[in-house]
């Protein structure tokens, strides 16, 4: 499939190569752009993923595009355009917005096809600020993560600068099942996330998710409490994991809430987790509590790629993933006893019952949000864009559109 691509130049720009969901994205399209014989092209500010990236053979090239002062989006505009003809690049993909600024332009006045994808939703509460974001709905196709998304793009958006809503093309995040299999994840790796957070034979619930106030940490805790004066679910062990990225005062209000609540023996803060597949296998269920919609929501696909049951707020790029009542449950945002209710109703289900959810929800990550997936419907759109073909009724890539 996508053997249109051979030989050709493709071309992504991302502020920098941090660890995220987007960077993680432009290193997976780069690597299926060479798997099907193509150059893959990264221009950021670089960052640690620099080096995974130039491990599989795709290339670096360093620039400030996190930049959004004016004079230097003007530079990176003559910086990309003198690159794009000179590695002979046959497409442009622009991942946020001050990059694409630059990258919009270069590629115009190169005449090459220039995409954008949407990997969250952007807030406008001027006309000037929805002018800034408005570049991410110029391009010759525009990907976004989920329905949820396209929905706002199309609200904001549409009829200008999004004129045609055709150009517009839900690609679902995915998940790396070759990471996130429960098959991959060895005992003496479940056994050090065991040892860090001693389970032991308690219900073992996991909120994967940076120290935020929208992530809803709060609601957990208070959800705890009401299980703990119920005794509706038996005796839990709830982990936190993730970092505060510098909100020390956030994370001192959860440690706060957490004594108060006299939850001190339940609620764990580890900070960051570096093996989240051996986590969620550790676990026995995974919440995603955010207030705020989620554009995607990795957690839940990466959660049910272990076959883990989630428990979601219902709003957001969840309604999308988290099947209600067989890969898992949703609940009201913000609701500490709905979601108290919910965990309660798992802790009642027998082992099969449990393992009969988990198996769905590995089948549903696999079948519908699988990394392999998303590379080639993002191939599929550089190929349409290109004049290849894709995205046909049969779903086939480049050179396969007609057979």
């Amino acid at each position: 499939m996508n053997a249109g691509l051979e030989g050709r130049t493709i071309l992504q720009v991302i502020p920098e190569l941090e660890t995220g969901g987007a960077e993680r994205t432009t290193l997976e399209v780069a690597e299926a752009v060479i798997a099907v014989g193509g150059r893959a092209l990264v221009v950021s500010q670089g960052g640690p993923m620099v080096a995974e990236l130039e491990g599989f053979g795709a290339r670096h090239i360093e620039m400030p595009v996190a930049s959004k002062n004016p004079l230097v989006l003007h530079q990176n505009r003559v910086r990309l355009e003198k690159l794009i003809r000179a590695e002979g690049v046959a497409l442009v993909h622009a991942r946020s917005r001050a990059p694409a600024w630059s990258a919009h332009a270069a590629a115009r006045a190169a005449g090459v096809p220039f995409i954008t994808t949407y990997h969250g939703i952007y807030r406008a509460r001027s006309g000037l600020k929805r002018a800034y974001n408005a570049i991410m709905a110029r391009g010759d196709y525009v990907i976004a993560n989920s329905h949820h998304t396209a929905a706002a793009v199309l609200a904001e958006h549409s009829p200008r600068p999004l004129a045609d809503p055709s150009r517009l093309i839900v690609i679902h995040r995915g998940a790396d099942l070759r990471r996130f299999s429960p098959d991959k994840v060895t005992v003496d790796r479940v056994e050090a996330i065991e040892k860090a957070w001693d389970g032991g034979k308690k219900l073992k619930i996991l909120l994967p998710g940076r120290l935020t106030e929208w992530k809803g940490q709060h609601d957990l805790i208070a959800a705890a409490q009401i299980l703990r004066e119920t005794r509706q679910a038996g005796d839990l062990r709830i982990v936190l994991a993730g970092s505060d990225q510098g909100r020390s005062g956030y994370r001192a209000a959860l440690e706060q809430a957490v004594g108060a609540a006299g939850l001190e023996q339940v609620i764990l803060l580890p900070g960051n987790c570096d093996d989240m597949p051996a986590a969620l296998s550790w676990a026995d269920l995974v919440i995603s509590a955010s207030r705020r919609p989620e554009a995607f929501g990795r957690v839940a696909i990466e959660a049910q790629a272990m076959a883990r049951p989630v428990i979601a707020t219902g709003h957001g790029g969840a309604m999308e993933t988290v099947v209600e009542g067989k890969t898992g449950w949703l609940y009201s945002p913000g609701d500490a006893a709905a979601l108290a209710e919910r965990i309660a109703a798992f802790a009642a289900l027998s082992g099969p019952e449990r393992q009969a959810i988990g198996a769905a929800a590995r089948e549903n990550a696999a079948e519908n949000f699988s990394v392999a997936r998303m590379t080639e419907r993002t191939l599929q759109v550089y190929c349409r864009a290109l004049g290849l073909g894709g995205l046909g009724s049969g779903g086939l890539g480049c050179g396969d559109a007609g057979s």
